[in-house]
């Protein structure tokens, strides 16, 4: 295999509603008794049917988790460098035909907002930018890296889709993880959503995460913005596409997170509505069918749930979070990029994990220990 495109196109999206619509509810038991889960597993705990064994799978989600990662929550915040973007994208805030107060952070805006999140204890910092290639290009994230290594013990960034050899850049600055997500896997529809600007390039954005592997990142986190299209067909191609990265850059760990489309400045209404108990199947359809994938949860989600998935096979979420440059301290109205629902601080959502038995966990990884 030369990229995951020669996997995904030999899939048909509605070939695989159909499936998905059409699984039996003892296909479903049959998925959760045996031991070494397919793709075609996960296919049927996604399935309208297996929404009639949510009970059993949360209670399977809540063991497998506790016995891979233990009781232990990992918390992190996002940095946002810039809300500078050249793509017109109909469900982000940051999209360029919004015409609204643009921010990019200089060394030493950085260096502030940065002290904010060290005074919240934060450890692990995921570094946050509109796609703007000239304002905010490698050399501009490689400066940040440089800055914010001696202070974080782990950076990951979450930026427009680069080439193999400036992931690799950026792997040698102390990059430890790229987040890249696909938004929708439904090729007919994506440039609809995606009208004008680099990211309307459907097959350069699917094979990002094929050149963040052959750089050799620590770790690849994927996800789809659920709202877009329909979330149990998208998650199966989210699934598909991590089940061959897996396969092919074994050395990688992989993570996915789940972002429900929030309310932004110009954005469009969902198009598929996702309730609570619909992303409840998806994270244990996650799990298992997968014991090592990382879960991720934003404060995209609102309080109760967040609450509640903490014992339910999480095992990472943002806290305290701004999703604006400057929303720590410098520039706290500047355009963000999307509205958060749980806006409690650091304190408050780790003084809840504790509450339900778990640690949170600030840090577990230093790069000390991979040569950088």
């Amino acid at each position: 295999m030369n990229s995951f495109k020669d996997v995904f196109e030999k899939y048909d999206w509605n070939e695989i509603k159909n499936r998905v619509d059409k699984v039996s509810l003892s296909e479903v038991h049959n998925s959760l008794q045996k031991k070494n889960k397919t793709i075609e597993d996960f296919l049927n705990l996604l399935s309208p049917a297996a929404s009639q064994e949510l009970e059993l799978m949360a209670k399977m989600t809540r063991s497998l988790t506790q016995k891979r990662f233990g009781k232990t929550i990992q918390l992190y915040a996002p940095l946002y460098l810039s809300n500078e973007c050249q793509n017109i994208c109909t469900y982000c805030g940051f999209s360029l035909d919004n015409h609204l107060k643009r921010k990019t952070l200089s060394d030493t805006e950085l260096m502030i907002e940065a002290s904010v999140l060290k005074s919240m204890g934060v450890n692990h910092v995921l570094l946050v930018s509109g796609e703007a290639n000239k304002i905010v290009g490698v050399p501009y994230f490689q400066n940040a890296v440089r800055m914010l290594k001696p202070h974080f013990s782990n950076i990951s960034i979450e930026v427009q889709p680069l080439m193999e050899e400036e992931y690799s850049l950026l792997h040698q600055e102390g990059v430890h993880s790229v987040l890249v997500y696909q938004e929708t896997y439904h090729e007919e529809v994506y440039k609809e959503y995606h009208p004008k600007g680099k990211k309307s390039n459907f097959h350069f954005r699917l094979d990002t995460p094929d050149r963040i592997g052959k750089a050799g990142i620590h770790k690849i986190g994927l996800g789809v913005l659920l709202g877009l299209e329909d979330w149990r067909v998208d998650s199966f191609f989210n699934a598909l596409h991590i089940d061959y990265l897996q396969k092919q850059y074994w050395k990688s760990k992989f993570s996915v997170s789940f972002p429900r489309l929030r309310p932004a400045e110009g954005i469009i209404e969902p198009n598929f509505i996702m309730e609570d108990k619909d992303l409840l199947q998806l994270i244990c359809a996650y799990r298992i069918w997968n014991e090592d994938l990382e879960i991720s949860i934003s404060t995209r989600e609102n309080e109760v749930f967040r609450n509640n998935i903490v014992s339910l096979g999480a095992t990472a979420m943002s806290a305290g979070s701004k999703t604006n440059p400057g929303g720590y301290a410098v520039d706290k109205e500047s355009l963000e990029q999307f509205e958060t629902s749980d806006e409690r601080s650091m304190e408050e959502i780790k003084m809840m994990i504790r509450q339900s038995g778990y640690d949170p966990v600030m840090k577990d990884w230093d790069s000390v220990y991979s040569g950088f």
